[in-house]
């Protein structure tokens, strides 16, 4: 029989140090980011209060879908850096780099964007933070001290990852706890002040206003991947890995379906929509006091770290990686000597989120909208991996299976995942009802153009397969 329990990183390489506890804070934290604060007014606006909730319950089924996939892939294949070792195993290294590419593009969006929503969030608790005009850039102005906030918190956060992945999970673990107590403030409070009757409409919008919803959800479920991103970090049975990647994104879709009822039972959806923090005012109307607003915005600020912190371990997991296959410079791929983190990859990732701040809030949306896109490729990618892996090697072992090895269930919900997951890229097309403006589409643009050339670089004909990395490092070593 198998042993599917994790061994101790003793070899050199990474410490695993992540409990359950730990791995569902990583990935639900990472899921939970600012966007519930200030977006629900319009998604209420948009689609109504339960117009708004069946956007985020289909969306959270497509995300379950896709969650499974992943869940037999990590199980089957716990290795750091997830979809760039599956993806090699079933399609090759010149797909997996695609997939790698795409999902690090979307991870690295999200980092910088949290770097610029800090300040711009902390600006509503120090209304006087502005101070020291720098520039504009795109009709925002940049502040010095806004700038800055951002700037120190992107430094802290790094070098919390580098000092090893129980302190930054410590840090994860203890976040994510006060931002279930605002969410159970948000519960009681409804029940508390809220009124049904402000709930109406139940659905507005028609079909373009549940489009308007549910095409958000790739980028605010984004992060249940990032537990299969640091595997080798987690240090329990392999098969419970699988249930908690599925555990997190179900977490997620409460989590927003809580936010959207009880926010919609507080004030008017015109209210909400024309409200600057469409959350918070709702906070404070249920309970009838700016203290519970601010706590609030406290929560926010707590999103934003959980999901910053969450991005910084998957992408510099990602990329050290992409390093040791040999797809980017072999810099990424170098474990800290003493922390055994992937120091150079978290410091070029800190460095783009110590950089972002300075571009102001204009970089909020480009950065939300251009990252999309990326994510949804990459999890289609992950999909049909699953349907190829389950094809080609039925027996290969797999400690958490979708279904039994008979079922026709696995293939089902692979074919499932793999189509919801093109239907979600086409709502980002133009001419669609979430068509992307056209700055989300330079900024993906010259991502996948700077992709593109390291892709070239790479060698043909090395086939897909088990020892498909090994095979790409020796014709690499020739050449």
């Amino acid at each position: 029989m198998t042993d599917h329990s994790p061994t101790h990183g003793t070899d050199g390489g990474f410490v695993r140090a992540l409990g359950s506890l730990d791995t569902i804070a990583i990935g639900f934290g990472a899921m939970i980011g600012f966007g519930w604060v200030v977006l629900t007014g319009g998604w209420l606006e948009s689609a109504g209060t339960f117009g708004a909730a069946l956007a985020f319950v289909v969306g959270g089924l497509i995300m379950c879908l896709v969650g499974l996939t992943y869940s037999e892939l990590v199980s089957a294949m716990p290795h750091a850096g997830g979809e760039h070792h599956y993806v090699m195993r079933g399609m090759g290294p010149r797909w997996a780099f695609v997939c790698s590419w795409a999902i690090t593009g979307g991870y690295v969006t999200i980092v910088a964007f949290e770097a610029v929503a800090l300040p711009r969030t902390a600006l509503y608790l120090f209304p006087e933070l502005n101070q020291v005009r720098l520039w504009s850039v795109a009709g925002s102005d940049v502040y010095l001290t806004w700038a800055l906030v951002g700037v120190v918190a992107a430094v802290v956060l790094t070098l919390l990852n580098i000092r090893g992945i129980k302190p930054a999970s410590a840090a994860q673990s203890f976040i994510v706890l006060f931002l279930l107590v605002v969410g159970a403030l948000l519960l009681v409070g409804s029940f508390v002040g809220g009124s049904t009757a402000n709930m109406r409409p139940l659905f507005t919008g028609g079909f373009d206003g549940f489009v308007a919803v549910l095409v958000v959800v790739p980028f605010l479920f984004v992060g249940f991947d990032v537990v299969p991103q640091s595997a080798e970090e987690i240090n329990v049975p392999f098969r419970r890995i699988g249930q908690l990647v599925v555990l997190s994104v179900a977490m997620a879709a409460l989590w927003y379906i809580l936010v959207v009822v009880t926010a919609g039972s507080a004030m008017s959806s015109s209210e909400l929509a024309a409200a600057d923090l469409a959350t918070a005012d709702a906070m404070t109307a249920l309970w009838g006091s700016e203290i519970f607003g601010t706590i609030l915005i406290a929560g926010g600020i707590a999103g934003i770290l959980t999901s910053w912190n969450a991005f910084l371990i998957g992408a510099s997991r990602l990329l050290y990686a992409m390093g040791r296959s040999g797809m980017l410079p072999r810099f990424f791929g170098k474990l800290h000597p003493t922390y055994r983190t992937p120091v150079n990859a978290l410091l070029f990732i800190g460095s783009l989120s110590v950089l972002a701040p300075w571009f102001g809030e204009a970089m909020l949306v480009w950065l939300v909208d251009s990252g999309a896109p990326s994510i949804v490729v990459a999890y289609f990618l992950v999909a049909v991996t699953f349907l190829v892996l389950r094809r080609r090697e039925p027996e290969m072992d797999r400690p958490f299976r979708v279904g039994s090895a008979r079922s026709p269930l696995g293939t089902v919900v692979g074919v499932a995942a793999a189509v919801l997951t093109l239907a979600l890229l086409s709502l980002y097309l133009p001419g669609m009802p979430a068509a992307l403006s056209i700055e989300p589409w330079i900024l993906f643009g010259l991502w996948w153009l700077l992709g593109v050339v390291f892709l070239l670089r790479l060698p043909s004909g090395v086939a897909a397969g088990p020892d498909a990395e090994e095979r790409l490092l020796a014709r690499l070593e020739r050449s």
